[in-house]
């Protein structure tokens, strides 16, 4: 954020993640946004100058080094393109869907929609915000990125819904339980032979 050429303090840059980056990487938190300015400085990839204000403390505003603004281009160009990773809680709690009622399923999955809905109407609001300031062009374009990924979320999880049904008939017609409850496998250790066949054994 530095690298867009002001002087900002650690509260500006955890501000300006919240409502930009915060949609698609991570918003870190205030004290982390402190330390790594501080691990920064130290590398001389940042420098910081401390503002006084009439009756109230001094603000120590940090701005991007010509060394650190290379270490950034180096690393945007050179960094190897790796998959997103993916920690999805609704669907980690859809996975162990045999534990919950078809309708409570489909309640988390609303919730997500909803939550959805409100995060793309907050990143084209955000990138609307971005539209008379042409030094955030790129900015701008992620944040609508943001805002079309996350409707493409909610169409997978309107679909889900339909799949929810799909899943509990199945469960209910062919799954065996015991009587706390609990699932008896047809076939035990069925998750081994996908494992034996990534690894190429099977």
């Amino acid at each position: 954020m530095l690298s867009f050429g002001e002087e900002l303090t650690g509260n500006d840059l955890k501000k300006w993640a919240d409502w930009s980056i915060g949609f698609f990487y991570w918003s870190p938190s205030v004290s982390q946004v402190y330390a790594e300015l501080k691990k920064l400085e130290n590398l001389g990839l940042v420098n910081s100058r401390t503002v006084a204000e009439a009756g109230a403390r001094g603000r120590r505003l940090y701005a991007i080094t010509d060394t650190g603004t290379e270490a950034l281009r180096d690393w945007s160009r050179d960094a190897k393109v790796e998959m997103p990773v993916l920690k999805h809680g609704v669907m980690l709690r859809l996975w162990m869907g045999h534990l919950l009622a078809p309708e409570r399923l489909k309640m988390i999955v609303k919730d997500h929609i909803a939550n959805l809905e409100h995060n793309a109407s907050e990143a084209r609001r955000h990138a609307e915000h971005s539209n008379d300031e042409p030094a955030w062009a790129f900015s701008r374009m992620s944040l609508r990125w943001a805002d079309r990924h996350f409707q493409a979320e909610i169409r997978l999880a309107e679909q889900l819904l339909e799949d929810i049904d799909e899943a509990s008939r199945w469960f209910r017609d062919e799954s065996e339980t015991g009587e706390n409850g609990r699932v008896r496998p047809r076939h035990p250790g069925r998750w081994r032979e996908a494992d034996e066949s990534d690894n190429g054994t099977a």
